[in-house]
């Protein structure tokens, strides 16, 4: 039985031929002879290329193309070809380096970055032309919180609300005692808006509470309140896409009043809010 036929290749063409020509161990004719074969036998000219592909990767990686040369280079010189024993056929594999070592460098990274960013806070004004909004230049947690809970409830139109417009005596008692904190609800009927109801919600280091309003037409806008750490009386403005929410701290309460209508007309909403629940917007001004 001749094993050196491949019963996939086609007729005329074995294995042996072709390792010696992809070897360039054949005498012109062959080599010759096979080229025009290869050239009429897509699958064979594929199955060299490769083998082509193969054996150049491995001298790549073993380094025989080098020693084949200054074995060439010695033959031609008169010199005795003789193996390169400083040269040794061997792949060298690079050690990865272990996944602590990759967190801990990111954390040193990331450290570096807080602390240039403390350091460069104070300055950002003057950098940015006065585009730096405060706060680091990002929205307090609670007025991100906010937004999102816009954008997650007020598409509800079964459940927007734990509690409903009609028990709102109950509401407010509840989210007062659940906040620690006496709380009202503003009347945002002036603007067309009515009272829905309002939910208890998971704040930035509490529990907070948020009041939703609508309008005839279906619009909807959300009243966050929650507790805050620190204590200030700017009033800035924080958006998401088509979402706009003014938000200010008054006597250590966090309050975001959010919605998509008109940034004019949401923040003189928002300063009839802060007005309302004892704020003093007219230091916005």
């Amino acid at each position: 039985m001749n094993n050196d036929h491949d019963s996939s290749l086609p007729e005329g063409l074995d294995l042996r031929a072709l390792s010696a020509f992809v070897d360039g161990e054949l005498p012109p004719v062959e080599r010759a002879a096979i080229e025009a074969q290869l050239a009429q036998q897509p699958q064979a000219a594929a199955r060299v290329a490769a083998w082509r592909a193969q054996k150049t990767a491995l001298q790549v990686l073993c380094g025989a193309s080098l020693r084949n040369e200054r074995q060439a280079h010695n033959e031609s010189s008169g010199g005795v070809g003789q193996r390169d024993v400083d040269e040794p056929a061997f792949i060298v594999v690079r050690r990865p380096t272990p996944w602590w070592q990759r967190v801990g460098l990111a954390a040193c990274w990331l450290a570096a970055g807080a602390g240039l960013a403390l350091a460069l806070g104070p300055l950002a004004p003057r950098l940015t032309g006065g585009a730096w909004n405060g706060l680091g230049g990002q929205p307090p947690s609670f007025a991100e919180r906010a937004d999102i809970a816009y954008a997650v409830y007020t598409p509800e139109r079964r459940h927007p609300v734990e509690v409903a417009a009609s028990e709102e005596e109950h509401l407010i008692n509840w989210l007062s005692k659940r906040l620690n904190r006496p709380l009202s609800v503003p009347s945002l009927q002036e603007y067309g808006y009515s009272l829905v109801g309002g939910r208890l919600l998971p704040g930035e280091a509490g529990p907070a509470a948020q009041f939703m309003y609508e309008n005839t037409s279906g619009a909807r806008l959300t009243l966050y309140i929650t507790g805050i750490s620190r204590d200030e009386t700017a009033f800035r403005l924080f958006r998401d896409g088509n979402r706009r929410t003014f938000y200010w701290i008054n006597d250590r309460m966090g309050y975001a009043l959010s919605g998509p209508i008109a940034e004019g007309k949401l923040r003189a909403i928002a300063i009839e809010v802060c007005s309302a629940l004892g704020g003093k917007p007219e230091s916005w001004q």
